[in-house]
């Protein structure tokens, strides 16, 4: 690091750690006037700040970022994945308990869509679990009208192109008819605007439920409509790579090294040994 180099970190990314916003939607509030560094409001991203810098957004200050946390939600049918609606439509993020702080959304679930979505108050989690490179499978039930068979299906599992827009191939299990509608388990690695809908509609098939059950390692398992859950900081560390907060019992002990033999204690009062 040269003399030159300003000191600290750009300001969208402060706020992004901080949890009021991903980095990209940070900036796009700077260039809207909304935050201020020091008493002056500022329009430009390029701008280096430290610790020592007061940051004002909406008239709010903000404090130092928490520990990256993240948390699994059950979102019901219904509600919009967005920090606002033009539409006056309530937002998972009004649903919420109280207690929470300010979280982001990884991803979206679309209005009528269901099940697991991933919260998280750190935007380099959110950027990391959405970036493509991460691949991780994200599975969902789906339920369609009419009695498909599984050649029917066949399109899905070899990818297509709707409307000039490439679609990965997914994994597609026709799992029962149930009257009139059929339950398929569907997997995919990308999440593009109402995919799964856009391609069941290219080959004849109309969903009317999709409920996400599961989002790389995290699984919705037995959590209800509206209900939050905190992932722990040792699942963290394990599938993100997240350290562990001072303080944390493992945190604390040291790992053993390899091949360390355990001491014994020798007999007292003079035992011999057998």
């Amino acid at each position: 690091m040269t003399e030159n180099t300003p000191k600290g970190d750009r300001i969208a990314k402060v706020l992004s750690r901080a949890g009021i916003a991903s980095r990209r939607e940070a900036e796009r509030m700077i260039e809207a006037g909304r935050v201020a560094v020091n008493g002056t409001r500022i329009t430009s991203p390029a701008l280096n700040v430290t610790e020592a810098d007061k940051i004002v957004v909406d008239g709010k200050e903000v404090g130092a970022p928490e520990r990256a946390r993240l948390w699994l939600y059950h979102k019901p049918s219904g509600l919009v994945t967005t920090t606002s609606d033009e539409k006056g439509r309530e937002t998972v993020f009004d649903k919420l308990p109280e207690d929470m702080p300010r979280v982001m959304s990884v991803g979206r679930l679309d209005l009528n869509s269901e099940g697991l979505l991933l919260l998280t108050n750190d935007g380099g989690i959110k950027r990391k679990l959405e970036l493509p490179s991460t691949g991780w499978l994200r599975k969902y039930r789906v339920r369609v009208k009419g009695a498909p068979k599984d050649d029917q299906l066949e399109p899905l599992r070899k990818g297509m192109t709707i409307d000039g827009e490439r679609f990965q191939a997914m994994e597609v299990v026709l799992d029962r008819q149930q009257g009139a509608n059929a339950w398929l388990t569907v997997g995919l690695r990308e999440g593009k605007n109402r995919e799964i809908r856009r391609a069941m509609t290219e080959i004849g098939l109309h969903v009317n439920r999709l409920l996400r059950v599961s989002y790389g390692p995290f699984r919705l398992n037995e959590l209800k409509p509206g209900e939050v859950e905190e992932i722990k900081p040792k699942v963290m560390r394990d599938q993100l790579g997240i350290e562990l907060p001072q303080g944390h019992a493992e945190a604390k002990s040291k790992p053993k090294r390899p091949g360390a033999r355990k001491l014994v204690k020798k007999p007292q009062g003079g035992g011999k040994r057998r």
